[in-house]
């Protein structure tokens, strides 16, 4: 039999894998985990866990789907709705993600199980929480033995989320550069003295940094590391003690609100708001991509009618609080991420195929682009058709805001530079848009000069 077909994201583990059939995906466990397999799902962890909505759950089917001859079981595991990845996250998103780690381990233990890894792309969220979805994820714990993933927990999690609140939150995007995590020598030099000062940055950063560097070169007999069992679950209190301890807050105004509302009246808000919540109940999306949503506001216009919304913006203020707003509410049809529209998230790992690109997790059923065209056109010069061809790739339905010269907020973006875009006419966006999308409806917003369009993608 072929192992042609599994997920170039699962091929490292040698436990197991996952594959697509039919449109549906499967994980094949091999014969290899048998044991340990057996022990999450005989021990009592996995219902465990699952009930208290911890790890995605699966089901057992037919080994007839196996792709190998070594195959021990085939599960079929709950979908995620959309898979993100943690440069991609707020920071409140990977310490939660965090978090969720430890909290998993921790009750791993009480099974007598523990993490074999803790890899932050093991977690995705699934509304506003956090689920572990790597199910072979597990071994069983053998007394003495030392906390595995230690050091990739440190890069992946305590690393970055150091980095974020003590340093600069931008500095998020090295998980994107540094996909088994942020080195740990990296981090200890980029993190300011004072955090020294701290017992458990100096302990899982700085002095880990050190040790790691002391025994690059040497050969270590890791069977002859013991660690107790008070030890252990101590190593995962003090590790759970310096995530909750991060804080990061924005240095701006707490909360600014980017909608631009200065450009509307309170009439003509409301309206926008009717109007896109019209043009969403036109084309029905199961699945809508509000680019550039700021705090989330028109991303919850579609969330709240059970469309799943991924709420994208580029600044971490805004996604933090549109998280934050997520988790209050417990709404579970919105996803907000961090997303650079101008240089968004591409195929990364091995074969640029482990980690998928933004276009390889699309198209959405709607793309939602307000206020949007002309940052992209005028701040960072890019060509109206090349806007539409890009759009065109990601989404079946358009539902975008075309803000004239005439705006204020255009104004603004061109009182600093040269007016060089004679092209950025609406005559000129509705043809270059009419290359790739047929023009459904517009209607311009009251006491002011933006239109909004309802577009669908022509051809398949």
């Amino acid at each position: 039999m072929s192992g042609r077909g599994s997920l170039a994201s699962s091929f490292r583990d040698p436990s197991g894998f996952l594959f697509v059939e039919e449109g549906s995906l499967y994980r094949q466990v091999n014969r290899v985990y048998r044991e340990n397999y057996d022990h999450l799902m005989e021990s009592g962890l996995y219902g465990t866990l699952v009930s208290k909505g911890l790890l995605i759950p699966h089901a057992e089917v037919g080994s007839d789907l196996a792709r190998t001859d070594d195959a021990y079981k085939v599960l079929e595991p709950q979908p995620v709705p959309f898979i993100s990845y943690p440069y991609e996250w707020c920071f409140s998103q990977l310490k939660d993600a965090a978090l969720l780690t430890l909290q998993v381990q921790k009750t791993a233990m009480d099974f007598g199980a523990t993490l074999k890894d803790a890899s932050a792309y093991n977690v995705q969220f699934v509304g506003p929480k956090p689920i572990l979805i790597d199910t072979l994820s597990f071994e069983k714990y053998t007394e003495g033995q030392a906390w595995v993933p230690y050091r990739q927990f440190c890069q992946h999690f305590l690393a970055p989320l150091s980095l974020m609140s003590c340093t600069d939150v931008r500095l998020s995007q090295l998980s994107r550069t540094n996909i088994d995590g942020v080195p740990l020598d990296l981090a200890s030099s980029l993190l300011p003295f004072r955090t020294r000062l701290s017992f458990s940055l100096l302990s899982h950063i700085h002095l880990h940094a050190r040790s790691q560097k002391h025994f690059a070169e040497r050969t270590v007999d890791t069977s002859r590391r013991r660690m107790g069992r008070r030890s252990f679950l101590g190593l995962i209190d003090s590790l759970e003690s310096a995530i909750k301890k991060l804080k990061w807050r924005p240095r701006g105004e707490l909360w600014r609100d980017y909608y631009e509302e200065s450009s509307y009246s309170a009439d003509a808000l409301d309206q926008k708001r009717g109007i896109v919540s019209g043009y969403l109940d036109r084309v029905t999306p199961a699945v809508a991509w509000d680019l550039g949503s700021n705090v989330g506001r028109f991303s919850r216009v579609a969330s709240e009618k059970g469309i799943l919304t991924i709420s994208f913006d580029v600044d971490p203020e805004c996604v933090e609080q549109n998280y934050l707003e997520s988790v209050r509410k417990g709404e579970s049809h919105i996803l907000p991420l961090l997303l650079d529209l101008t240089n968004p998230s591409p195929g990364i790992g091995w074969h640029h195929e482990e980690r998928m690109s933004l276009m390889d997790r699309g198209p959405a059923d709607a793309i939602l682009c307000l206020a949007l065209i002309h940052h992209l056109a005028i701040s960072n010069n890019l060509p109206l058709h090349k806007v539409a061809e890009f759009l065109n790739g990601i989404g079946k339905s358009l539902i975008i805001e075309f803000v004239p010269k005439s705006d204020g907020q255009v104004q603004k973006l061109l009182a600093s530079r040269e007016d060089i875009f004679v092209r950025y006419t609406r005559e000129h966006f509705e043809a270059a848009f009419a290359q790739h999308f047929q023009i459904v409806a517009s209607e311009q917003l009251p006491d002011s000069d933006r239109t909004i369009y309802l577009m669908t993608r022509r051809g398949p």
